[in-house]
């Protein structure tokens, strides 16, 4: 057996190779037994096909429902990134499939002069939502482009004092409505504290770049997010501890398999006592059938997504232990 799975009560691959999700099957027989899989076979599953047909020309998604108005095109950005994240993240798509390269080239030419990724919150900085499309852009094969490394130096800009990241406008006390309200760009105070629920999105970006994830930035960042492990976050948002257990595939917040899943790659030990402490929350939690029953962030995807979390936390507990 291998040493990941030793600390485990039950083997979770079983499970996982007989539930019947091709995607599923691929990336565990890629990622935990080490098999040489074709992922790219994936891609012609009815599900991506499904949403592949609803991109539009410009490589962009229009958000469901009803229109918005004048943020239609905030919300078609958002419903792009989620897509974007569903084609990247489950089915492995990357800068090989044109369809990738069209949303591309739609994501950057959102990217404002300053190098961030601008318009989910209107006019308004999001280090969140602006990392969290540099995460995937990088996963999709762009890691090499200048317009990335443009993004990670205004990242490093806008942290706080403390070294952690948090939304502008938050430090300036204005809440999320100041997104809706047309009021001009909100900068940081750079004295006010980190939210752990921003930086450990911004962390997922420093983490899937081979460059950026040796950076003294992601270390010091990455201790202030273990540090906060089950802790309340400083701001409202998602700040109360249950929010660690609240859990979403693709990763959108941040939430303790998120957490675990950039701190596996950025050098950190599991003999960290915090990060130790996480470990065995999957341990204790782990039922019989080799899986878990995780909590949604909200009802309706109750379920939905449980093969991929258990999928992330075997690849968390792989990274950790060898």
């Amino acid at each position: 057996m291998e040493k990941w799975l030793q600390d485990l009560k039950y083997n979770p691959i079983a499970p996982l190779l007989k539930s019947g999700n091709k995607a599923i099957i691929a990336f565990v027989r890629r990622d935990l037994l080490e098999e040489k899989i074709e992922i790219e076979n994936l891609w012609q599953l009815p599900e991506p096909q499904k949403i592949l047909k609803k991109q539009r020309d410009d490589g962009s998604w229009k958000y469901p429902g009803a229109s918005k108005g004048e943020l239609q095109e905030m919300y078609d950005q958002l419903e792009t990134w989620r897509q974007f994240g569903i084609l990247i993240e489950i089915f492995g798509f990357n800068k090989k499939h044109p369809a990738i390269t069209k949303t591309a080239k739609y994501l950057f030419s959102k990217q404002s002069k300053e190098g961030d990724f601008r318009g989910i919150y209107a006019k308004q900085y999001t280090p969140n939502y602006s990392a969290a499309v540099l995460e995937l852009l990088i996963k999709a094969g762009y890691d090499n482009d200048l317009r990335i490394e443009k993004h990670f130096e205004w990242l490093l800009k806008i942290r706080q004092n403390d070294c952690g990241w948090a939304l502008p406008f938050r430090t300036r006390g204005f809440d999320l409505k100041v997104i809706y309200e047309n009021k001009p760009l909100i900068k940081i105070d750079p004295q006010k504290p980190f939210s752990w629920l921003i930086t450990g999105v911004v962390l997922r970006a420093f983490a899937a770049h081979s460059k950026y994830r040796k950076s003294k930035e992601a270390k010091k960042a990455s201790e202030l997010l273990i540090e906060s492990l089950f802790k309340r976050d400083n701001y409202p948002d998602r700040a109360a501890p249950e929010y660690w257990l609240r859990f979403s595939f693709p990763f959108d917040y941040t939430h303790l398999i998120s957490a675990l899943d950039s701190l596996s790659l950025l050098g950190f030990s599991a003999s960290n006592p915090q990060i130790a402490k996480a470990l065995n929350w999957f341990i204790k939690n782990q039922k019989e059938d080799g899986l878990w029953n995780f909590h949604p962030v909200c009802g309706a995807g109750k379920g939905k997504y449980d093969l991929w979390l258990a999928l992330a936390v075997c690849r968390i507990f792989k990274n950790f232990y060898n």
